[in-house]
């Protein structure tokens, strides 16, 4: 009998690569009342504010982020040149090349960052 082993996950697969790609699912669905019942990542609201905050004012100059996405090479040189430009975490910068460039996408985080102010607020 053969034994077969689960290879170990390589550095692209890791866990924290994997949840900003979850929360963006979450944030991009259609407003149905039955994929609104899904649980979040495991990321606490301050952390899932923080990378809002950065895509929405990210969308405000959407036309420079395009062209830093075109003109990186590959996406760890995205993420270091939307650091370097815009001022942006790691996470952010990463999260914002998982997103679609849409005003509906925009739309959606808008009301999800309102929604997290609100509940951290109380």
């Amino acid at each position: 009998m053969t034994m077969t082993y689960a290879q170990p996950l390589t550095r692209r697969y890791t866990r924290a690569r994997l949840a900003v790609p979850a929360l963006w699912r979450q944030v991009i669905r259609t407003n149905d009342r039955a994929e609104r019942t899904t649980t979040e990542p495991d990321r606490s609201a301050h952390t899932q504010l923080e990378i809002y905050d950065g895509v929405l004012a990210a969308f405000e100059r959407r036309d420079e982020v395009a062209s830093v996405l075109r003109a990186s090479a590959d996406r760890a040189t995205a993420v270091r040149r939307l650091r370097d430009e815009f001022g942006l975490s790691h996470l952010q910068a990463t999260a914002l090349i998982d997103l679609p460039l849409t005003t509906e996408c925009r739309d959606r985080i808008a009301h999800r960052a309102d929604e997290l102010r609100t509940a951290l607020g109380r």
